[in-house]
Protein backbone atom coordinates (compact mmCIF):
# COMPACT_ATOMS: atom_id res chain seq x y z
CA UNK A 1 0.00 0.00 0.00
CA UNK A 2 1.48 3.26 -0.58
CA UNK A 3 0.52 6.71 0.99
CA UNK A 4 1.02 10.01 0.51
CA UNK A 5 1.36 13.32 2.41
CA UNK A 6 0.99 16.38 0.80
CA UNK A 7 0.20 20.05 2.22
CA UNK A 8 -2.93 21.68 1.09
CA UNK A 9 -2.78 24.89 1.28
CA UNK A 10 -5.58 27.93 2.25
CA UNK A 11 -6.49 30.98 0.49
CA UNK A 12 -8.92 33.64 1.18
CA UNK A 13 -9.20 34.40 -3.04
CA UNK A 14 -5.46 33.80 -3.72
CA UNK A 15 -4.69 30.82 -4.78
CA UNK A 16 -4.37 30.58 -7.99
CA UNK A 17 -1.85 33.37 -8.18
CA UNK A 18 0.16 31.87 -5.32
CA UNK A 19 -0.64 27.85 -7.25
CA UNK A 20 0.91 29.58 -10.47
CA UNK A 21 3.91 31.28 -8.64
CA UNK A 22 4.28 27.91 -7.12
CA UNK A 23 4.45 26.60 -10.67
CA UNK A 24 6.82 29.08 -11.96
CA UNK A 25 9.15 27.93 -8.89
CA UNK A 26 9.00 24.18 -8.73
CA UNK A 27 8.05 23.56 -12.51
CA UNK A 28 5.63 20.31 -13.28
CA UNK A 29 1.71 20.38 -14.02
CA UNK A 30 -0.86 22.62 -12.53
CA UNK A 31 -4.40 21.45 -12.83
CA UNK A 32 -7.10 23.93 -11.54
CA UNK A 33 -10.67 23.38 -10.79
CA UNK A 34 -12.75 26.46 -9.87
CA UNK A 35 -16.10 26.32 -8.04
CA UNK A 36 -17.89 26.92 -11.04
CA UNK A 37 -16.20 24.36 -13.11
CA UNK A 38 -17.38 21.65 -10.24
CA UNK A 39 -20.64 23.51 -10.09
CA UNK A 40 -20.62 24.03 -6.78
CA UNK A 41 -20.83 28.10 -7.22
CA UNK A 42 -24.14 28.79 -4.70
CA UNK A 43 -22.81 32.58 -4.89
CA UNK A 44 -21.90 34.15 -8.12
CA UNK A 45 -19.31 35.74 -6.52
CA UNK A 46 -17.39 31.83 -5.68
CA UNK A 47 -17.71 31.06 -9.97
CA UNK A 48 -13.78 31.91 -9.97
CA UNK A 49 -12.78 30.91 -7.00
CA UNK A 50 -10.68 27.96 -6.81
CA UNK A 51 -12.31 25.13 -5.47
CA UNK A 52 -8.97 22.48 -5.37
CA UNK A 53 -5.64 23.19 -7.33
CA UNK A 54 -2.80 20.92 -7.19
CA UNK A 55 0.40 21.02 -8.66
CA UNK A 56 2.54 17.55 -9.48
CA UNK A 57 6.18 18.25 -9.86
CA UNK A 58 8.85 15.98 -11.82
CA UNK A 59 10.64 15.29 -8.57
CA UNK A 60 7.66 13.57 -6.86
CA UNK A 61 6.39 17.01 -4.85
CA UNK A 62 2.77 17.79 -4.81
CA UNK A 63 1.02 20.73 -3.54
CA UNK A 64 -2.72 21.28 -3.43
CA UNK A 65 -4.57 24.72 -2.32
CA UNK A 66 -7.83 26.19 -2.89
CA UNK A 67 -9.70 29.27 -2.05
CA UNK A 68 -12.61 29.86 0.72
CA UNK A 69 -15.96 29.86 -0.33
CA UNK A 70 -17.11 33.51 0.58
CA UNK A 71 -20.06 31.55 2.92
CA UNK A 72 -17.05 30.09 4.97
CA UNK A 73 -15.16 32.16 7.21
CA UNK A 74 -11.11 31.60 6.73
CA UNK A 75 -9.09 31.00 9.94
CA UNK A 76 -5.79 29.27 8.46
CA UNK A 77 -3.87 30.29 11.49
CA UNK A 78 -0.17 30.15 9.98
CA UNK A 79 0.70 27.65 6.74
CA UNK A 80 4.07 26.19 6.46
CA UNK A 81 5.56 24.00 4.35
CA UNK A 82 9.35 22.47 5.26
CA UNK A 83 11.46 20.66 1.95
CA UNK A 84 14.55 19.49 1.97
CA UNK A 85 17.06 17.00 1.07
CA UNK A 86 20.23 16.70 -0.23
CA UNK A 87 20.20 18.42 -3.71
CA UNK A 88 22.23 21.80 -3.37
CA UNK A 89 21.22 23.06 -6.63
CA UNK A 90 18.25 22.26 -6.65
CA UNK A 91 17.01 23.09 -3.02
CA UNK A 92 18.88 26.07 -3.60
CA UNK A 93 17.11 27.21 -7.15
CA UNK A 94 13.67 26.51 -5.08
CA UNK A 95 14.95 28.83 -2.26
CA UNK A 96 15.62 31.31 -4.78
CA UNK A 97 12.39 31.22 -6.44
CA UNK A 98 10.79 31.72 -3.25
CA UNK A 99 12.45 34.67 -1.84
CA UNK A 100 10.84 36.22 -4.44
CA UNK A 101 8.35 39.33 -3.11
CA UNK A 102 8.94 37.11 0.58
CA UNK A 103 10.65 38.34 3.93
CA UNK A 104 13.57 36.06 4.87
CA UNK A 105 13.29 35.33 8.27
CA UNK A 106 16.44 33.08 8.52
CA UNK A 107 18.58 33.23 5.16
CA UNK A 108 19.44 29.83 3.94
CA UNK A 109 23.20 29.40 5.39
CA UNK A 110 24.91 26.59 7.48
CA UNK A 111 22.92 26.27 10.79
CA UNK A 112 24.41 24.84 13.72
CA UNK A 113 24.04 21.50 13.31
CA UNK A 114 25.72 21.60 10.17
CA UNK A 115 22.92 21.45 6.94
CA UNK A 116 22.09 24.55 5.38
CA UNK A 117 18.94 25.79 6.09
CA UNK A 118 16.50 29.29 5.72
CA UNK A 119 12.75 30.38 6.71
CA UNK A 120 11.18 32.84 4.63
CA UNK A 121 7.86 34.14 4.48
CA UNK A 122 6.09 34.55 0.91
CA UNK A 123 3.47 36.94 -0.24
CA UNK A 124 0.95 34.71 1.17
CA UNK A 125 1.90 34.57 4.30
CA UNK A 126 3.33 30.57 4.16
CA UNK A 127 6.16 29.68 5.79
CA UNK A 128 8.57 27.79 3.72
CA UNK A 129 11.30 25.94 5.44
CA UNK A 130 14.20 24.93 3.14
CA UNK A 131 16.80 22.58 4.79
CA UNK A 132 19.87 21.19 2.42
CA UNK A 133 21.78 17.92 4.20
CA UNK A 134 25.08 18.64 5.47
CA UNK A 135 27.76 16.88 2.97
CA UNK A 136 29.24 14.05 5.45
CA UNK A 137 32.43 14.79 3.94
CA UNK A 138 32.38 18.46 5.09
CA UNK A 139 31.00 17.79 8.48
CA UNK A 140 33.32 14.84 9.37
CA UNK A 141 30.97 12.08 9.05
Amino acid sequence: MTTLLNPYLAFESEAREAMNFYHGVFGGDLVVTTFADGGMAEDPADADRIMHSQLTTADGHTIMASDAPSSMRLDRGRQQVSISGDGTELLRRYWDGLSDGAEVLQPLERAPWGDTFGMLVDRWGVLWMVSIAADPAQTGG
